[in-house]
């Protein structure tokens, strides 16, 4: 609803551009490549906003927000035209990166629909399908699979289709022992991703390893899109080894109140140009209690020796986020932290909702879900 305001103050002719800048600077905020009132009187001589331009997109991993796509003008930035009519409801996308070249692999992101660009360069985005002959409302459009010839006779072979294969790429680039046998080669060029069977599928087995393979990268999909409810893990009755994770808390001991929801610890500020940029925050690592322990039974060897209280403020706190998840990476960001910065009093102007409180700790279980299934193969 906001952003919808937003746009129908930017359309509106009776809205000059003094006042659309004191109303909303960084939209009237020229810069070399990018003259905001010659973009503005653009746009404003086509008409009014257009209604399916509003969508969600994946902003950073475990953070959808809403964005308003304008692909003819430098209004979201660098023009990316040939990415919208691919973006429609029921396409998914892998995230991906020729070489890391910071820290340990994070990539293969899951993405329903457009995404911005995410840490560490240039995010390059695989769709398991393809619109031809598409416009920008997607309308007199086939689909078809993102397969090369090779890859198409492939999975004929097989039998299996084109969203078996990306969801076993997917599998595979979630798997903890590809990522440590592939170290070295992750950091210089495109993930290999190995084929059961590959090119002919005739080998014994081949079928059953990639279908097999394919189910495990669709129970990730699930839990990596955090606009699905994951029965167990988000929803429903929780799992034994879940229900300790994230719990929100205060130092009184009392719950959590409306007065505690304000994230003031420090863990996001603006930059220059008005950027957000991660602080230290306040999060203060300690030994699992005995009750901890025992809910996690088995998890510790993935979720490591010690867990992280991490605080909104000086007082609230989610109780219980153990040391493997506060420090999961994916996509080139340390997930829970940089969902934090975000969310700051500072920056966000308000404080965190109810459903935020709970988006923390449903998040902290998805990552606890993906290292189970991750490390799954090795047991």
């Amino acid at each position: 609803d906001r952003l919808k305001a937003r746009l129908r103050d930017y359309f509106d002719p009776r809205v000059s551009h003094e006042e659309m800048g004191r109303r909303y600077p960084s939209v009237m905020r020229s810069t070399a490549e990018y003259d905001a009132p010659s973009v503005r009187d653009t746009l404003r001589a086509r008409g009014g906003p257009n209604e399916d331009g509003f969508v969600r997109f994946a902003y950073r991993p475990f953070d959808n927000r809403w964005l308003y796509w304008e692909g003819e003008t430098g209004l979201l930035g660098r023009k990316s035209a040939d990415y919208w009519p691919h973006a429609f409801k029921g396409n998914l996308w892998i995230e991906a990166r020729e070489r890391e070249s910071k820290g340990a692999y994070s990539r293969g992101t899951l993405v329903r629909g457009l995404a911005d660009n995410f840490g560490n360069g240039l995010s390059s985005f695989f769709p398991a399908w393809l619109r031809s002959g598409a416009d920008e409302l997607h309308r007199d459009a086939e689909r078809r699979p993102n397969l090369s010839a090779m890859a198409q006779r492939y999975l004929e072979c097989l039998g299996l289709e084109v969203e078996d294969l990306f969801h076993h790429a997917l599998a595979t680039l979630h798997d903890s022992s590809y990522r440590t046998a592939n170290n070295d080669g992750l950091r210089m060029g495109w993930p290999r991703i190995p084929l059961p069977g590959w090119p002919n599928g005739v080998a014994e087995g081949a079928t059953a390893a990639l279908a097999e393979s394919a189910a495990r990268g669709r129970e990730l999909a699930c839990l990596l899109d955090s606009s699905a409810p994951v029965e167990g893990v988000t929803s429903g009755a929780i799992r034994a080894d879940l229900v300790s994770i994230a719990v929100p808390a205060t130092l009184d001991g009392q719950g959590m109140r409306a007065a505690d929801f304000a994230v003031t610890a420090g863990w996001g500020h603006f930059g220059q140009s008005g950027v957000v940029m991660p602080g230290k925050g306040y999060a203060v690592e300690r030994e699992y209690t005995p009750d901890e322990r025992s809910s996690l039974g088995g998890r510790l060897s993935e979720l490591g020796d010690t867990t992280f209280d991490v605080y909104l403020n000086g007082c609230a706190y989610w109780r219980n986020v153990p040391a493997a998840v506060w420090r999961y990476h994916l996509g080139g960001y340390q997930v829970l932290k940089k969902w934090l910065s975000y969310r700051e009093f500072g920056v966000l102007d308000r404080p965190l909702k109810l459903n935020e409180i709970q988006c923390f700790a449903d998040t902290s279980r998805r990552i606890v879900a993906i290292l189970t299934l991750a490390n799954a193969k090795n047991r």
